[in-house]
């Protein structure tokens, strides 16, 4: 079924999905975060509930990865190893979830979720600067990027920000989010999803992610980003909303 929609892409939502990789990719590289609401937003009108996630979490594992290679020496590698801890616990909950669950509920909690990182209160946690604080914040924002797939706001809220520079936590945060969606893959994996069946829309994908995080490292701290995220907000909010109608209907 996955196989003969894929036969079935048209060549107007090729395009939509290959421009959504780039601009997701570019909009985290420069800003920081909000890429990935932004592409899983623009590819749920373009692909089934089923391969939401696991083909979001593979494209993003490509814009987190090449993200984090290019800033790797900024990395604090201390951060990275008990954030991935608590990740792989998590994992190993949600194989056990997954075998218990359906699909059909993936569409509006992603909506939901997505206006609550526009409108709703999400604070400076800061909780990564604890070893403890780094184990819990890789295990529930783990659990949480297996529903919701666009993780990366919450991340960002549980490391922290202040008293880092843009390339430290750029470095910090992608590397963070390259083990959630290595993780995620081997998660849908196990629950049987066929990812050859996207193979060609894959590599496309990752090639318009990779050239996204190139530009977008380019003009990272250049871009006005008070009159920026409030634009992006507003489009984030019309895809949720749209997202949550066509679940509807």
């Amino acid at each position: 079924m996955i196989t003969e929609w894929f036969v079935d892409l048209s060549l107007a939502s090729l395009v939509t999905l290959l421009a959504s990789s780039f601009l997701g990719s570019f909009i985290t590289a420069a800003l920081g975060v909000g890429g990935g609401a932004f592409l899983i937003a623009m590819m749920a009108g373009h692909v089934p509930a089923i391969a939401l996630i696991p083909l979001h979490g593979i494209v993003q594992l490509g814009s987190n990865g090449s993200r984090a290679v290019l800033t790797r020496k900024h990395l604090q590698p201390k951060i990275l190893g008990l954030f991935s801890l608590g990740a792989v616990v998590a994992t190993l909950c949600a194989i056990y979830l997954f075998n218990k669950t359906g699909t059909d509920f993936i569409p509006p909690i992603i909506a939901l979720f997505i206006l609550w990182l526009c409108w709703g209160k999400l604070p400076e946690l800061g909780l990564g600067k604890k070893p403890i604080g780094l184990f819990i914040g890789g295990l529930l924002t783990t659990l949480a990027t297996m529903v919701v797939g666009a993780s990366g706001p919450l991340v960002s809220a549980w490391l922290g920000r202040n008293g880092l520079d843009r390339w430290t936590y750029t470095a910090n945060f992608s590397s963070c989010m390259t083990v959630q969606h290595l993780l995620k893959i081997v998660v849908f994996s196990v629950a049987g999803f066929a990812f050859t069946d996207w193979v060609p829309l894959l590599i496309a994908m990752l090639v318009m992610g990779y050239l996204g995080t190139k530009v977008g490292l380019l003009v990272l701290g250049k871009l006005p980003e008070k009159q920026f995220k409030m634009l992006f907000k507003l489009l984030l909010t019309i895809l949720a909303i749209r997202i949550l109608i066509t679940w509807l209907l």
